[in-house]
């Protein structure tokens, strides 16, 4: 990307290292931030041979920070897929389809995204459809006979719901002869007792162990055939639009992922800074075959061939032990017994066992690297807190500035101990928003107080930067939710005082707090000397009407000084 030196003028530049905000210009030289002022004193400070853009009254900021994206993941699971999200009617579904089996060799499984809103399918779902039901093997035959079709049903939600047509049906071993029910797969039939093609239940297609259910998603396409180039390309477009120039890639990284970020980097194709840290051992795909501690030791020894990469574009800092799993599915590790997906009293599913974070911590220390947690139910947050203090006895591991993701439930006297650990947090407010209720559902209304607790760990002084995870996808509407920790499904509020962030501390959490976390000079400020990754935008989100945020326009976005998104508004 080539950048030259820049003046943005005719602007109102606002957020983190923009002064007092009335400056109306600032310039850019060697990709770096030159300074703030007037447009008169920017344009001698960029130099005559500057190109001058005009901001046209929109607001100047830094670009955002998204520290918990999953954008290689979602990206490269929709690509390649019929797009249903936004699917009107079954009509629409077979002609979608139809169209993409028109450029597919017969016999090659399509395989289609849920219909409505990612991941949580609550403002729009299959039910908001005409005919109120997904399509059946009937309809989906006449988009095609000759490939195997699959609806796929996205996790968190459990029971869940998906769809074959019958070639489908007959590449996964799936006849009428079968039972209504397998393990916890309902697979409906009609009144003449033939199966329809919609099974129900645990058939989500991550964070799974449903035995019959996993044993069919192995005659599917699974993550070993996603396309790690184009799609992730595509999806850096994506943030790029939503005015996001840096992201964390923390979670379920295998190394064939942080390879995929390698290797666009070396073809000069990043258009987001990205920081990565490779995951020592992840059970989100079926089938889940646990290591023995011997393997992910040696998981631990080969991945420190990712670790010297360290540059303004793409840091590989450290490596990530994740312990964490949903709620929906009946997975997240909890001390008190809440319901499952299906009624059942659970505790929670553990795969990576105490002798294995011990290993990893140990690991992490005694190589100088970032070690990252990723939990979900107080009960892995206490047994990563054990382990922490034990290596801190050893190791002294308080300066290191070591990283708790997800924090989905997250008590006062824990946020205490990973305040005085030295830890940073990167969470989700779109966790409350998608998943509030069935907390509160299957786990009882006094989880709630522990949810997500953002402003617990603001006041605790604990460094916090939030990102989309699951969603929503909108960056905007992420910083908006910090402020009214609004549930999707039923609209409440858990507005506490342990949990609503003003407008200035909510957007802090997506730029230069999420730099401190990320432990990255010069990225989420406009102070000069910083990196000259800034976006214009169409309102002011530190004063705008909270319900307007969602609605935020990107006119501009920039990336150490060069467009990598532009609406042709700003002149």
């Amino acid at each position: 990307m080539a950048a030259g030196n820049v003046v943005v003028e005719n602007g109102r530049v606002r957020g983190p290292g923009s002064g007092d905000g009335t400056a109306t210009a600032l310039a850019v030289r060697d990709g770096r931030i030159a300074g703030i002022g007037s447009a008169e004193d920017m344009r001698a400070l960029a130099g005559s041979d500057a190109r001058r853009i005009d901001a046209a009254g929109a607001v100047v900021m830094p670009g955002l920070i998204d520290a918990h994206p999953h954008l290689l993941h979602f990206a490269a699971r929709e690509y390649g897929m019929v797009h249903l999200f936004d699917a009107r009617n079954h009509d629409d579904i077979v002609a979608r389809i139809r169209a993409h089996a028109a450029r597919t060799p017969k016999g090659q499984w399509i395989v289609c995204t849920p219909v409505g809103e990612p991941h949580y399918f609550i403002r729009r779902s299959w039910r908001d459809l005409p005919e109120r039901r997904l399509p059946d093997r009937h309809v989906l035959d006449r988009a095609t006979t000759d490939h195997p079709v699959h609806i796929q049903a996205w996790a968190p939600t459990t029971p869940n719901i998906c769809a074959f047509n019958s070639a489908g049906l007959a590449a996964v071993g799936l006849s009428s002869f079968i039972p209504d029910r397998v393990c916890d797969v309902w697979i409906e039939k009609d009144d003449a007792g033939d199966i329809t093609g919609i099974l129900r239940g645990a058939v989500n297609n991550y964070y799974c162990f449903d035995p019959f259910w996993t044993q069919l998603l192995l005659k599917m396409p699974g993550p070993a055939s996603w396309e790690l180039h184009d799609s992730v390309i595509a999806a850096m477009a994506d943030y790029n639009r939503q005015g996001v120039t840096t992201v964390y890639e923390g979670h379920n990284m295998r190394d064939s992922h942080v390879d995929a970020y390698r290797r666009l980097h070396g073809e000069d194709a990043l258009t987001v800074r990205v920081m990565a840290a490779m995951e020592a051992e992840s059970y989100a795909y079926p089938p889940v075959r646990p290591l023995s501690l011997d393997a992910f030791v040696k998981v631990l020894q080969d991945g420190l061939r990712l670790m010297g990469q360290d540059d303004e574009m793409l840091k590989v800092t450290g490596m990530s032990f994740s312990p964490a799993a949903p709620m929906g599915p009946g997975t997240i590790r909890m001390h008190e017994p809440y319901l499952d997906g299906f009624g059942r009293p659970t505790r929670g599913v553990t795969v990576l066992t105490r002798d294995k974070l011990d290993a990893f911590v140990a690991f992490c220390a005694e190589n100088g690297l970032r070690g990252n947690f990723c939990v979900a139910g107080d009960r892995d947050t206490d047994d990563v807190l054990a382990a922490l203090t034990v290596a801190d006895a050893t190791h002294g591991i308080r300066g290191r500035r070591w990283m708790m993701q997800h924090c989905l439930v997250v008590t006062p006297a824990q946020v205490e101990r990973i305040r005085d650990l030295g830890c940073d947090v990167t969470t989700c407010p779109g966790f409350a928003w998608g998943k509030g209720d069935v907390y509160a559902e299957r786990a009882g209304e006094m989880v709630l107080r522990d949810m997500v607790p953002l402003k617990r760990f603001v006041n605790a002084g604990v460094p916090l930067g939030c990102g989309s995870d699951w969603g929503p996808k909108n960056a905007w509407e992420n910083i908006a939710l910090s402020t009214t920790f609004e549930f999707a499904g039923s609209g409440r509020r858990n507005d506490s005082p342990d949990h609503i962030l003003t407008r200035a501390e909510s957007l802090h959490t997506w730029t230069a707090g999420a730099a401190e976390v990320l432990g990255w000079p010069g990225v989420g400020s406009l102070a000069p000397g910083s990196h000259a990754d800034l976006i214009l935008v169409d309102r002011d989100p530190l004063d705008c009407r909270t319900e307007d945020l969602p609605d935020t326009k990107v006119h501009l976005t920039m990336l150490g000084g060069a467009i990598v998104h532009d609406t042709g508004v700003a002149g």
